[in-house]
């Protein structure tokens, strides 16, 4: 318990200096501005020639001691599913849930350490002169983009994996039937672990790599499709043939299933150097990578609030609100989503806040800017749902869900 405290507290703190970094430099009209260098600080922009002030130095910090809290809580999880499971079970009978959740703790091991010596030695550049990443003292700025990357898309299967696992947990619940294939789920969860630590430098297609290193990453990049397609085939196999309970929570994860295929095959087309090499930071790869990160992840999100917030609170959300969530939530993602993939492969390039009005770009800008309308008012309708829940309950009983699960 001390160590999970101490690691809550130190993500929490590193959150809050992360924030800080907002005070640290001055912007336009005396306001404070974030830091300067993007979410991946490539160099030199991070170096103190370009970055000026100290609101890098604060997302530095920021980021290695909410680290340290990752670290931590992930040597929690490893130990107490190694060490501490009661009488009789085995590894063999743990539930996906847990596997799932033992394998996200081994990639953070493995990657959040790569990240936090890397911020050192940016820490080391700019304040006692090193020039690890400066190309013009010897250093090697491409180096950097190795270290993020080596964190940055193992990062993706950390925040993902948790969704699977809540998928694992409701869609058999919600089908009548026990998870299909529960060796090759498991299987396939370490088998996405693994191969997730050597495809980094897919995102990298475009520096100039060789020949030889872009078509291992391309073809590193298809082969993790391979366990994440198992996923989804038995996902669907235990769906099939069973009494499905079109609630809430399965709702969501339908809308996963679907979303998710949709990003893994946008993903593997993204993995082909030489499609990359024209699609890199457009708005292609905002679309995948938004199809992944909401089309599944908080999509799985949302199932498990609906899913555990009876046996959390004990009161029951409304099913009807849960609907008009659903329902305003999936129209207005695909309208803003779907449609970045057309400007995307137009040509329109990310991080542009104004552009020409000949490029035929502005009705996708426009759908995709509509369906934001969508989302907001199916977020309210969930928080208004749970407004009602706490203020008029409805209550839950012991097993709302009808579940046979361990809990």
């Amino acid at each position: 318990p001390r160590l999970n405290a101490w690691g809550f507290w130190m993500f929490l703190f590193g959150g809050l200096v992360l924030y800080m970094s907002y005070f640290a430099s001055m912007g336009l009209y005396g306001a404070g501005t974030a830091p300067d260098v993007g979410w991946f600080a490539y160099a030199p922009l991070s170096g103190r020639a370009f970055s000026r002030g100290n609101a890098t130095d604060y997302w530095v910090l920021g980021i290695l001691i909410s680290g340290f809290g990752s670290i931590s809580g992930a040597i929690n999880m490893v130990a107490t599913t190694l060490t501490m499971r009661c009488r009789g079970m085995i590894m063999g009978r743990l539930p996906l849930f847990v596997w799932m959740m033992l394998v996200v703790s081994l990639l953070i091991l493995l990657v959040l350490p790569v990240l936090t010596a890397a911020q050192v030695m940016l820490l080391f550049d700019r304040f006692l002169g090193a020039h690890f990443f400066d190309t013009q003292a010897g250093g090697d700025a491409v180096l950097w983009q190795h270290f993020f990357w080596f964190f940055g898309h193992p990062e993706v299967y950390i925040l993902v994996i948790p969704g699977f696992a809540y998928a694992s947990e409701i869609i058999p619940v919600f089908s009548r039937k026990v998870i299909f294939g529960y060796a090759f789920m498991v299987a396939a969860t370490v088998a996405i672990g693994l191969v997730a630590m050597g495809v980094w430098a897919h995102h990298m297609f475009t520096v100039g790599m060789g020949r030889g290193l872009n078509i291992w990453f391309a073809v590193m990049t298809m082969i993790v499709g391979i366990p994440t397609g198992i996923k989804l085939f038995n996902w669907i196999a235990t769906m099939y043939g069973g009494k499905i309970r079109l609630q809430a929570p399965m709702l969501f994860c339908i809308g996963f299933l679907a979303q998710f295929l949709v990003a893994g095959l946008s993903g593997i087309l993204l993995a082909g150097a030489p499609l990359n090499w024209q699609l890199s930071d457009s708005y292609f790869v905002v679309a995948h990578f938004h199809f992944v990160l909401i089309g599944g992840l908080l999509f799985t999100i949302f199932a498990a609030l609906y899913y555990w917030f009876p046996k959390v609170t004990g009161r029951m959300l409304s099913e009807k609100l849960a609907r008009w969530h659903f329902w305003l939530f999936l129209i207005g993602f695909h309208l803003t989503f779907t449609t970045m993939h057309i400007p995307g492969l137009l040509g329109m390039p990310r991080r542009v806040y104004t552009y020409p009005v000949d490029r035929g770009w502005e009705i996708w800008n426009f759908i995709s800017s509509a369906g934001v309308i969508f989302q907001v008012l199916g977020v309210v309708f969930f928080l208004v749902a749970v407004g009602l829940a706490l203020w008029r309950p409805k209550r839950a009983g012991p097993d709302p869900w009808d579940a046979w699960t361990l809990e």
